[in-house]
């Protein structure tokens, strides 16, 4: 099987800068405040030839059971359970700490293979917090630096001889069969993103609460529905800009925003007992924008009392806020019950079907010389527009260019019109739908002479 790295420690010793430098970018939030990370995240990590998933973690504290430091502890414990070798890293220039001796113990009972990390090792001053690490029962630490990248070459050979045997390895072109579906969850904080994604996969991958932004990260879990696979991408609560004043809550928001970019389909989960406020339509706008398929989830629903009328009023809030899309799917829901929540799948593997739609273009031409036909362009100042071609210039979201003579001339309203007549002809609600007005004639269409 594929070689997994955890990276566990205290809090502040540097862990996510490390797993950040495994995996080549930025994808975990580092900050000097200790406890930025509160969930297990993966990522495709490399070191020359060598390549595994790593496994970046909760700060390890001590706590009580039902303290938010607690259940983040509960997925480092996780983290280990799941992983083949352990990546122990300790402060070189702080020193051994009694939490550092605590913790050592605790992993020596997970029978893990552990390899001890002493990272900040740069300059004179590492020495003596590297020397007192060989008190830890470990061997000797790799001295490293995960901010400047110094030692790498000396945790290669220390992950070497961990890697599972080349009869073990997954075949990659079996691992790389077929590319994920992304899908962001996203929403204001304490909507239930975490918990509906704990629903959804059958475990407690993510720590929850009562806590508003437990959530800082947005985290990659691997999952699927029927027989697709599907990368779950679970985000911190966005909430207005005047709002987000904190360091570490603007890195977060600037994360989930990511996020959306990078998806495919997301799934804008909405707390029923407040109804859509205006963040919530700006967010749907942005998916819009970005041209992903979108999905919007009324959490708590079994809180709510007017069940009909928060459906209607939501539907038209939404109708009235996305100009590229029509009629959205709308799934009620109880992240905490799980009910209905199976009805989440089918909508995003349809969603993603149409959103990836490709329409031959004998059909499209035929469709266009048919709507056409059926309604005429008007003739601004007495002179003919004529509509002479359509084609699809791209998927993901469906974009379409048709082909007049004066495309400037061409009213919005017509414009409305060709875009909901190619929904209906082709099933196209439910996901963003892109078209444009382009001058002269059929461009795929040789001239004679």
């Amino acid at each position: 099987m594929r070689l997994r790295i955890a990276i566990i420690g205290r809090p502040n010793v540097g862990k996510s800068t490390l797993f950040n430098r495994l995996v080549g970018k930025r994808l975990a939030l580092v900050d000097d405040q200790p406890g930025v990370t509160r969930d297990r995240r993966e990522g495709e990590g490399q070191i020359g030839d060598l390549s595994f998933t790593v496994i970046d973690t909760a700060g390890l504290e001590t706590d009580d059971a039902h303290a938010l430091s607690a259940r983040m502890r509960d997925q480092t414990e996780q983290a280990v359970g799941s992983a083949n070798v352990v990546l122990f890293v300790v402060d070189s220039r702080a020193g051994i700490t009694p939490m550092d001796e605590y913790f050592a113990d605790w992993l020596r009972k997970m029978e893990r293979p552990i390899v001890l990390v002493g990272n900040k090792a740069e300059g004179t001053a590492a020495e003596a917090g590297l020397y007192e690490a060989f008190g830890l029962g470990f061997g000797e630490p790799v001295a490293l630096s995960a901010e400047h990248g110094e030692g790498m070459a000396d945790l290669y050979g220390a992950i070497l001889a961990h890697e599972p045997a080349e009869d073990d390895a997954l075949d990659a072109e079996d691992e790389d069969a077929g590319r994920p579906i992304h899908l962001a969850i996203i929403g204001r904080p304490n909507a239930g993103k975490s918990t509906l994604i704990n629903r959804l996969i059958g475990q407690n991958r993510l720590v929850t609460g009562p806590e508003a932004g437990i959530t800082r990260d947005s985290i990659a879990i691997d999952w699927q529905i029927e027989d697709t696979p599907v990368r779950l991408f679970d985000t911190a609560g966005m909430r207005k800009r005047a709002k987000v004043v904190e360091k570490l809550e603007k890195l977060s928001v600037s994360d989930g925003l990511r996020a959306i970019r990078f998806a495919d389909i997301v799934v804008l989960l909405l707390d029923a007992t407040l109804g859509a406020e205006q963040q919530d339509l700006r967010l749907a706008a942005l998916v819009v924008q970005e041209g992903r398929g979108l999905i919007v989830a009324l959490n708590k629903w079994d809180l709510v009392d007017n069940k009909a009328y928060l459906m209607a009023d939501i539907r038209e809030k939404l109708s009235m806020s996305l100009s590229q899309v029509r009629n959205v799917p709308v799934i009620a829901l109880s992240a905490e019950t799980g009910r209905s929540v199976d009805k989440l799948g089918p909508a995003v593997l349809s969603v993603h079907t149409k959103w990836n739609t490709r329409i031959p273009t004998a059909k499209l031409n035929d469709w266009l010389q048919f709507a056409v036909s059926d309604n005429p362009p008007p003739a601004p100042s007495g002179r003919r527009l004529k509509v002479r071609y359509a084609t699809q210039t791209t998927a993901r979201p469906p974009s379409f260019a048709i082909f007049c003579n004066r495309p400037d001339a061409l009213p919005k309203a017509y414009m409305r019109y060709l875009t909901n007549a190619l929904r209906d002809a082709f099933d196209l609600d439910g996901v963003t739908l892109r078209l444009f007005a382009r001058g002269g004639d059929n461009p795929y269409v040789k001239k004679d002479g």
